[in-house]
Parts: C-alpha cells; sequence; structure tokens
C-alpha cells in the first residue's frame, strides 16, 4: 500500500491569492509545482508566447543557420537524418517543410528500429554520400554519433546536429567530467558545456522549431511563419514526456490552442480516427491517443509512414494512413498487455523481486515496445526498470527510471558492458552482448544509492480539502493550470471520512464504478473510479464485508465509509452539468 503524504511546501498563500485573483487552494497547488516569486508565478497563469526565450542565444545556433543558408543557395544536397519515435518524426517534419518552403534541395531518412536502431550510424552515412549528399541534418539524435561524425567528414560531408540528449561524458580520477562531443559543423543542443540558453528541458523538435524561427528570421520571412510549426513542437514535448515548466509550459499551451485549429490534414484525420472532435485536444489526448498511434508506425512497421501522414496532400490518403496507424497501435496495445504480464510473472518467480533496480530479460519481445513495458512495470513495481530483448546483434533494451534514479548516470557507471547507449535521468537505451546481460544486472544492484524510502510508492496530496470546499468558479480556475503533465502533475485533492451512498459498476470490460457519496459536512457528490474495479470491491470486501458491499450495490444504507484522493470536474450530460470527483486513490 503506498503512502499518503500531503506536500507541506510554505508561502503566504494569501498574498497570492490575492495578488493573482486566485483562491489560496490554487496558490497552494502553484507552490507545490515549485514555482515561486511574483515574476516566475505570473509566467505560469499568463506566459505568452512573447515569454520564450530568444533562440539565437542557443550555442551553434548562428553558425547552423548560416551553414544552411549556405548550402541553399548553392543548391547542395541538404538530408535530414531524424529518429523514429513521436519527438523524431515531429522535428523531422519541422525541419523538412520549413527547408522546402526555403527552396532547399531537401530530403529525409529515419532509421529502421530494429535494423538500424537509434540515430545516425555508418550505414546512413555511406548512403548518404552515395546519394550525392552534401550535409547532413541530424534532429533528435547526433550528440553521441562521435564515430558516424567523423566518417561523414571522412567522406566530405558537412554535418549540422540538432538535439536535446545529453552529452555524453567520462569521469576523470578526480571526479570531473570531460565532455565527449562529435566534430560536426555545427551543434545546436542547450545542454552541450557552455551554451548560455536559459532552459535546457526543451526536446528535439523545439530545438528543430527554435532553428526555423532564426532561419526563417534570416530569409526575411514573417515571424508568423514559423510559428506554423509550433503545434508540432508542442505534440512532440507531451510525446517525450518533457518537463511540462518553464518555456516547455508556455510551448505547449500556445501549441495547443493552434493544434486544435490545425490545417495540417494528417494531424486531423488521426484525431477524427480516434473520435476526437475538433477544440477537444488535450496534453492527455497527445500522450495516451494520438501520440501512441504515431509511435506505432516506428515501432511495428516504419516511421516514415506516421510522417508521411503529417505530409498528406488530399484527405483520402490521410484518412487512409490514419487507418493503418491507429490499427498498428491496437496491435501494439495488445502485445504490451502480453509483455507486461510476463515480465510481472518474471519478477515473481524469480530472485528478481529482491533487487533495487529490475533488469528483466525478455528475449522474444518485439523491442520497438521495451520501453512501454518498462514504464508499465516501473508503474507497478515503483523502481528503476529495464526490459531487455534479443536483437540481430545482441541484446537491446529500454529503461524506464523513479525520480531518486537517474539512469544515465548510472548506466555511464558501468558503461564499458555496452555496444551503445544513452538517454535522460528517466528514460534510456542500449545494446550489450548477451553474456553481459546478468553481469549488468549486478553492477546497478551493486552500485546503487536507492534506498527502502526510495523504494516505497507515495502519494502525494497536494491538499487535503474536504468535498464541501469544491465549487464550480475552483473549477474552472484550477483548469486554468493546464496543461498537466510530467513536472506539472495534475493537482491531487483528498478527504476522509466519506460515506458510499450507492455504487454501480459500468463499463464493457466493468472497470467504472460510479458512486453516490456523502462528505463529513453533509455535501452529497458523485464520484467516479477508473480502474480495477476489482481490486477495489475486494478491498471494500476485506474491509466491511460482502454483505455492505452487497448493500452498497444495491442502493441501500450501509456502513462503507472510506478516505478518496481525488480531482474535482464539472460533469457535463444532456445539457446538464454538476460536480464530481474523480478518485485516483483510495483506503
Amino acid at each position: 500500500m503506498e503512502k499518503w503524504v500531503v506536500s507541506a511546501k510554505k508561502a503566504d498563500f494569501k498574498a497570492i491569492a490575492e495578488k493573482f485573483g486566485i483562491d489560496q487552494v490554487t496558490a497552494r497547488v502553484i507552490r507545490n509545482r515549485e514555482v515561486v516569486g511574483e515574476e516566475a508565478i505570473g509566467e505560469y497563469l499568463h506566459g505568452t508566447l512573447a515569454d520564450l526565450h530568444d533562440p539565437r542565444e542557443m550555442k551553434g545556433m548562428a553558425r547552423a543557420v548560416s551553414i544552411l543558408r549556405e548550402k541553399m543557395e548553392c543548391g547542395k544536397k541538404i538530408r535530414i537524418l531524424g529518429d523514429y519515435d513521436i519527438d523524431g518524426i515531429q522535428s523531422t517534419y519541422i525541419l523538412y517543410s520549413a527547408l522546402r518552403c526555403c527552396g532547399a534541395d531537401v530530403d529525409y531518412t529515419i532509421p529502421d528500429r530494429i535494423a538500424d536502431g537509434y540515430g545516425i550510424n555508418a550505414r546512413l552515412v555511406r548512403a548518404a554520400k552515395a546519394d550525392g549528399v552534401d550535409t547532413i541534418l541530424t534532429c533528435d539524435n547526433g550528440i553521441a554519433a562521435i564515430a558516424e561524425i567523423a566518417l561523414a567528414k571522412e567522406l566530405g560531408m558537412d554535418v549540422v546536429v540538432t538535439d536535446h540528449h545529453e552529452v555524453p561524458y567520462e569521469e576523470t580520477e578526480d571526479g570531473e567530467r570531460r565532455y565527449c562531443l562529435p566534430e560536426a559543423d555545427a551543434i545546436v543542443n542547450p545542454k552541450q558545456p557552455g551554451c548560455p540558453y536559459p532552459f535546457k528541458k526543451l526536446c528535439g523538435a523545439a530545438v528543430a522549431f527554435k532553428l526555423v524561427q532564426v532561419l526563417y528570421e534570416e530569409l526575411g520571412f514573417a515571424a508568423e511563419e514559423a510559428l506554423a510549426y509550433l503545434e508540432n513542437a508542442a505534440f512532440a514535448t507531451v510525446g517525450d514526456v518533457m518537463d511540462l515548466v518553464g518555456e516547455n509550459r508556455t510551448l505547449v499551451r500556445e501549441g495547443l490552442k493552434a493544434l486544435n485549429q490545425t490545417k495540417n490534414r494528417g494531424m486531423r484525420a488521426l484525431a477524427a480516427r480516434n473520435q476526437i472532435a475538433p477544440g477537444e485536444i488535450r496534453a492527455y489526448q497527445i500522450g495516451f491517443v494520438l501520440g501512441p498511434c504515431i509511435n506505432a508506425s516506428g515501432r511495428l512497421d516504419t516511421a516514415k509512414r506516421a510522417l508521411e501522414l503529417l505530409l498528406s496532400k488530399d484527405e483520402k490518403e490521410a484518412a487512409a494512413y490514419a487507418g493503418d496507424l491507429y490499427d498498428l497501435n491496437m496491435s501494439r496495445k495488445e502485445m504490451t498487455e502480453k509483455g507486461v504480464a510476463k515480465a510481472l510473472e518474471m519478477i515473481e518467480r524469480t530472485d528478481l523481486k529482491e533487487d533495487k533496480v529490475l533488469v528483466v530479460y525478455l528475449p522474444d519481445c518485439h523491442e520497438s515496445i521495451a520501453g512501454i513495458i518498462a514504464g508499465r512495470v516501473r508503474e507497478q513495481c515503483h523502481r528503476p526498470v529495464f526490459i531487455l530483448t534479443r536483437g540481430e546483434d545482441g541484446v537491446k533494451g529500454s529503461g524506464r527510471s523513479i525520480e531518486q534514479y537517474s539512469m544515465y548516470e548510472e548506466m555511464t557507471k558501468c558503461k564499458e558492458l555496452f555496444t551503445k547507449f544513452g538517454g535522460h535521468p528517466m528514460a534510456a537505451g542500449l545494446s550489450l552482448p548477451e553474456e553481459n546481460v546478468e553481469l549488468f544486472r549486478q553492477r546497478l544492484n551493486e552500485n546503487t544509492a536507492l534506498t527502502e524510502e526510495d523504494l516505497q510508492g507515495k502519494i502525494v496530496i497536494d491538499v487535503p480539502m474536504p468535498l464541501d470546499y469544491i465549487s464550480k468558479p475552483l473549477v474552472e480556475e484550477l483548469g486554468r493550470l493546464e496543461p498537466f503533465g510530467k513536472g506539472n502533475e495534475k493537482p491531487l485533492f483528498a478527504d476522509k471520512g466519506i460515506r458510499i451512498l450507492s455504487m454501480r459498476i459500468l463499463g464493457r470490460n466493468r472497470n467504472v464504478c460510479r458512486m453516490q457519496t456523502l462528505s463529513r459536512g453533509g455535501t452529497a457528490m458523485e464520484a467516479v473510479y477508473f480502474g480495477q474495479v476489482e481490486d477495489f470491491l475486494d478491498f471494500l470486501r476485506e474491509k466491511f464485508g460482502e454483505q455492505e458491499v452487497g448493500r452498497a450495490l444495491e442502493g441501500r444504507e450501509n456502513g462503507i465509509c472510506v478516505s478518496f484522493a481525488y480531482y474535482p470536474e464539472i460533469h457535463a450530460y444532456n445539457g446538464r452539468e454538476s460536480l464530481q470527483v474523480i478518485v485516483k486513490h483510495y483506503r
């Protein structure tokens, strides 16, 4: 059972509420998101495109734009080399569409997940040379491709890197980091040493968008024309699970406005295929509905199909691509469920369950879904998870972490085990020989400083708030804190002593429980729980008995009284609105 804790960060909530005309509950939530100071709170609540940082502050930006301008003026062939995930696809779309608008001789290639693996490789470099490419432009990759970029230079090509991943480094004997950068002609990555750009958490597509802003300005385009790609950068920011703080928050909020009025035929068709009406795309729909469809092409087929969706020239073609991606994603879901079940079974029946860092080898698992499975297992086990699969050249894998564990740093401590690795604190990818799998597991667990407390799941409550305090104006005000996601999680409130007056189990899979409840203060309100409803009922039976649960299901008087961690919503049905709470956790 997870531990429930109340966030206890201090501030003068009354003063903040009065200054910004908000409820003290909202002020507490904002403080819990580490938004401190009037300027930061003002940007958080009211940030606009004017608050985005100047892309020219990015190290290497001027040089990169200069090279691209020169190549375009001379009619040299440019090849964009992207990646097969949401961020890579959107980055490639941004650069390819923008450079074509500028009249460049440009094409693109996206590595095949199985045949090529992540990012630029020697085969792709040699293919570019054979095709007469003068300049390789990377996006969402390249910062770690030291040997591959050296090969491109040796073959006489220029290379411009745009990326956002961590810069590889070696640790010296005295503990200092020596960063290893490729010998590219220009590198644009806010994480590279010496880059003065103030915000380091951009995704690859946002870096590409920044490049286009400067390129368009240099070529005399109106600033608004570059903003056509804001929706793509926002989509990728959410899809690549970047922190929705600072500049990212403003970028996504404004990008969602554009996305909900998009003129892109492919994006409209994908939303329609998923039954998302115009104007209803939020961060949630990107993260859990549309984004997985884009990702599915790179996982089970070719990512070029997703890019072709975005580049569609007519409605019929767009609808066909959208249907293909939808079907691929349904297949991916089924494969994922089986993989998660197998991983959890293996952990439970072996000594893996004793490990603080889980390394699960599923040889027959499709390598493209290893990261999704790792994320699902992490949610259930609340510890860092690597899922490894057998590839054509050894073992490949993906990891998903918890906040207390930097995957990239921990992998760097045993980098000699890998043939290739890279990533972020929260996620990573790797390749290694099969004989190193068990050694990898041992080394991670021997080196880890994770404590038992780190591994205990925590439910962090923003504000203990009685149901009686909920009002329509407060719910509408909380909506101003969107977009929600990593780094700006949806607020979580809690109340205790809630009586369940009646319950109904709904849904084709019996995965919805709709309840009529009564608070301690006498407020009647509907509560809805989505998820493992049978587990919820078993919990109630254990605490209150089969008879009391039966009474509640029949709408009869009973003795069930619980605590809920929840989020309040306005429920609209048949033109009528009512307040309800979405139950996230119970005890």
